[in-house]
Formats: C-alpha cells, sequence, structure tokens
C-alpha cells in the first residue's frame, strides 16, 4: 500500500499525518517515525488533514470531516468511531463509552481500544477518562492530555 506523509507544528509539538489511498491511517506524535515506505508528499487528502488540524488548534474547528483508513478489530474500529460522537470540549469516562458501544462490561477493553488509536486529535481520545475524573494513560503523554482539554474548554468558553 502505497502510504504518504505531512507534517504539521501544533501548540502540542510537531504531527505527522500518514494516509493511504483511501483516508487518514495514522497521526503520530512528535518524535515519532512515519512507517516505513511512506514518502513525503502532498495530496489533496494531506493538504485538508494538515488544514483542519491547524483550523482545531486555532479555535476555528470543532470536528474533523476527514476520511478515514482504520486498520484495526472491527471492536477497535467501533471504539475508535465513537470518540468521534463525544462533543468537543467535553469528556466521558471509560465506562459511559462502554455503555454507548453496548458492552457496559467491557471499560477496560475500550481503555485498551482507546490506547490504540490511530488518529488521535481527529478521533479524540483525549476526551476519555476515568470514571473518578482523573485523566488516564494517553498516548502522547498526560500533559499533552491535559493541554488538549484545556483548549478545548478555552475554546468553548470564549464561544459561549
Amino acid at each position: 500500500m502505497n502510504m504518504e506523509y505531512a507534517q504539521v507544528d501544533t501548540p502540542i509539538g510537531k504531527l505527522t499525518v500518514v494516509a493511504g489511498g483511501t483516508g487518514i491511517r495514522r497521526i503520530l506524535w512528535d518524535g515519532e517515525d512515519p512507517p516505513e515506505g511512506a514518502v513525503e508528499g502532498t495530496s489533496d487528502l494531506l493538504d485538508a488533514a494538515v488544514t483542519q488540524i491547524r483550523e482545531y488548534f486555532a479555535g476555528a474547528r470543532t470536528a474533523f470531516e476527514l476520511p478515514l483508513d482504520l486498520a484495526g478489530t472491527p471492536f477497535q474500529q467501533k471504539v475508535w468511531l465513537e470518540l468521534a460522537t463525544i462533543p468537543f470540549g467535553t469528556t466521558i469516562s471509560y465506562g459511559e463509552q462502554a455503555r454507548r458501544l453496548g458492552r457496559p462490561e467491557a471499560a477496560r477493553a475500550v481503555g485498551a481500544a482507546n490506547g490504540r488509536n490511530p488518529v488521535p486529535v481527529v478521533l479524540p481520545c483525549h476526551r476519555v477518562i476515568g470514571s473518578s475524573g482523573a485523566l488516564t494513560g494517553f498516548g502522547g503523554g498526560l500533559d499533552t492530555k491535559r493541554s488538549l482539554l484545556r483548549h478545548e474548554a478555552e475554546v468553548r468558553a470564549a464561544r459561549a
């Protein structure tokens, strides 16, 4: 499969967007290398992703409209796509996400799937927190999770 990538500077570091033939496949944190065989590219899809990520961090976008090409189990894909339904600037618990998926006993499995979310920020796993309200593990680190949640709270407050 041909993969291309583009990088975008953000307040949380340089993100690398990786696209396959039909959609965005990965968003990598600062310091992560693109997959082997991926080449730096400029396609309409990558341009749209970079633009939308910039709009998000500028406070002009609260949801992404990008085709995704997610590689994962059917359960993981359901968990990941459910993330897109969490409203901007709000949080839910892993247990609530499991309930929304019709699997109330699967909070740990939901957490594990979120930990493998291939497109963080676009599919906002940062909006899922522990049942006590505590921030829990996050691929980009808890400081990044805090930054994303603070950004969304500030944008929401400015719009109110």
